[in-house]
């Protein structure tokens, strides 16, 4: 097993079989060297109990949080898949970490439960049959998956259909902070994850495809909703979509998943994938501008604000106006993060791009004023060797510092470690 594990994983065995609402577990939370605020923690339980609940009181000496249970989720699964594990007996534990100093390190039993009725005080999903789900936190909307199949009616309606992707909206659920079909660049759309250079051979033939302007017959179409999950600390949904060629036909099958938590003080959200091929070798390339894990912001961006836009970087905040972009700037890949500050309406909002180290590199950056910034990686897929990504968006109102940005940057890659003490009986 991959030894990242241990920073965010436990994986607790042999637990004895309680009635539901009894504490059952008792874990200890180390935050490292560290503060942690508004950290997500993930603890993967072998336990029956578990199994059948969705809700868990975790109490730290007197101090009670809420924790949701769910099913493992993608990078659960991909960090146990190669092991001799009987993942059916497996649950993820999911809770937030208030504010602790760094070097602190706290006891807390937990108690399996179910959750009530009522959307108040968690997540939820709301869908418009055919064209999109909303995931919302109470009555809050915090992102949109756009979804609506393939119209080839005319030019204007392909454009708007034919690939997948996800709205975010403000802190507030006011407003989208992201852009959809049309405007400058109608092929940049919210989050969205593709390539414009793919090659693979059918029947001997070469191929290739462009999943990301889609201009001679590509698309990315939703298959299904594989799950849903709503609770007090996350909202997750997995879905199945087809990369389809210049045919018509899948190539590929992706399942991704995204994952917003329910942290103060602005949207996280996680995004997950894993890509396999159903044609042999794939080759998956492009250009920073076209490929790979990319945000594009409001369209309100480049018509009003653009030269209000500057980005954050490791080595310090940049200006408006300057912006880097590999391979014009050799440097420019294997960010840990990067952000983009930008202004709508009257308010300034940062949004963090947090890479993770599992995934691909060499990852080249890009950054463009108008509000599109990601990266992109070269890779081969095969049925058999699947590509995961793993990718976290924090956002918020305001400016933020590198130390800022440093500390959700560190959450996300080497949380709190969690270790499990007995329980009496």
């Amino acid at each position: 097993m991959n030894r990242f594990l241990t920073s965010l994983l436990l994986i607790i065995m042999g637990l004895s079989v309680t009635t539901p609402g009894i504490a059952q577990v008792s874990i200890e939370i180390d935050t490292g060297d560290q503060a942690r605020k508004n950290t997500p923690v993930k603890v993967i339980l072998r336990s029956k109990d578990a199994l059948a609940a969705s809700v868990a009181k975790i109490n730290f000496n007197g101090v009670r949080l809420n924790g949701q249970i769910t099913e493992l989720g993608l990078e659960s699964l991909r960090e146990l898949g190669d092991d001799d594990v009987d993942l059916s007996n497996l649950r993820e534990l999911h809770f937030i970490v208030p504010q602790w100093p760094a070097e602190t390190k706290v006891k807390a039993t937990v108690s399996f439960g179910l959750a009530g009725k009522g959307n108040e005080g968690r997540f939820h999903f709301q869908d418009k049959a055919g064209l999109y789900t909303d995931v919302l936190y109470g009555e809050r909307p915090v992102m949109r998956y756009m979804y609506e199949a393939l119209d080839n009616s005319s030019p204007q309606r392909i454009g708007e259909t034919y690939k997948v992707y996800h709205h975010v909206y403000d802190p507030n659920g006011k407003r989208f902070v992201t852009k959809g079909a049309g405007g400058l660049f109608p092929h940049h759309r919210g989050l969205f994850y593709g390539f414009n250079k793919i090659s693979y051979v059918v029947n001997d033939q070469p191929m290739t495809a462009d999943i990301w302007h889609c201009r001679t017959g590509e698309s990315q179409a939703h298959v299904e909703v594989c799950a849903e999950v709503g609770g007090p600390v996350l909202g997750r949904h997995l879905l199945k979509v087809d990369w389809k060629g210049r045919d018509g036909k899948p190539f590929a099958t992706e399942l991704r998943e995204l994952t917003t938590y329910q942290v103060d003080g602005g949207v996280m959200i996680e995004f997950a994938s894993k890509l396999t091929s159903l044609v042999g070798e794939i080759k998956l390339a492009g250009d920073p501008q076209h490929a790979g894990f990319q945000f594009r912001g409001s369209q309100e961006i480049p018509d009003k604000t653009a030269d209000q836009t500057y980005y954050v970087r490791p080595d310090g905040k940049g200006e408006p106006g300057v912006f880097r972009n590999w391979p014009g700037n050799k440097e420019h890949v294997n960010l840990k993060w990067n952000a983009l500050c930008f202004v709508l309406g009257e308010d300034r909002l940062t949004c963090c791009y947090l890479d993770h180290p599992n995934n691909p590199k060499e990852a080249r950056f890009s950054e463009r004023n108008y509000g599109r910034f990601g990266s992109y990686f070269e890779a081969t897929v095969t049925e058999s060797r699947p590509l995961y990504l793993n990718y976290r968006i924090w956002l918020q109102y305001g400016e933020m510092s590198v130390t800022d940005i440093e500390k959700v940057s560190n959450d996300f890659v080497s949380g709190p470690t969690v270790t499990q003490h007995p329980t009496a009986n």
